[in-house]
């Protein structure tokens, strides 16, 4: 049985507002899969282009294989993104609205051992939106600790 793998965006719910999820499969090359099946993957400061009506991840870093050979990937490279038609013509129509961005949020194996790629289109939040979220959160953790308590 394999152990599945789950890479998170941390940053992207604190620093954008989330309109719409999707799963996007990726096309990966030689040894980049098993990087990604020993957690050696990143995709923190990554965001979503389109380039010629096809998806492409960008500045997603997936570390070089420890065992490969002259063969193996390059860390930082664009990598293309695996959706539906439909669901590509709504995003790059949506992305082209001033102010949205399209943000991977998690890197996983799903049950068959494929990466996938959940994404999001995405709406930047102003400095007093997260000053919002930072209280919503502090005052979440207050009454878990009162309710702890009792």
């Amino acid at each position: 049985m394999q152990k599945t793998i789950n890479i998170l965006n941390k940053r992207a719910k604190f620093d954008y507002e989330i309109i719409d999820r999707y799963t996007a499969g990726i096309v990966l090359t030689g040894t980049e899969i098993k990087s990604i099946r020993l957690g050696k993957a990143s995709i923190a400061e990554s965001f979503c282009e389109f380039h010629n009506n096809e998806l492409f991840v960008i500045n997603s870093t997936i570390e070089e294989y420890l065992f490969g050979t002259h063969y193996n990937h390059r860390a930082k490279s664009e990598r293309k993104l695996l959706l539906n038609r439909k669901e590509l013509k709504k995003l790059q129509k949506d992305s082209d609205n001033k102010g949205l961005t399209i943000i991977p949020l998690r890197l996983f194996t799903n049950e068959k051992g494929l990466a996938k790629l959940d994404i999001a289109l995405c709406r930047g939040k102003k400095n007093y939106d997260k000053r919002e979220t930072m209280k919503e959160r502090d005052t979440k953790r207050d009454l878990d600790r009162i309710k702890k308590s009792y």
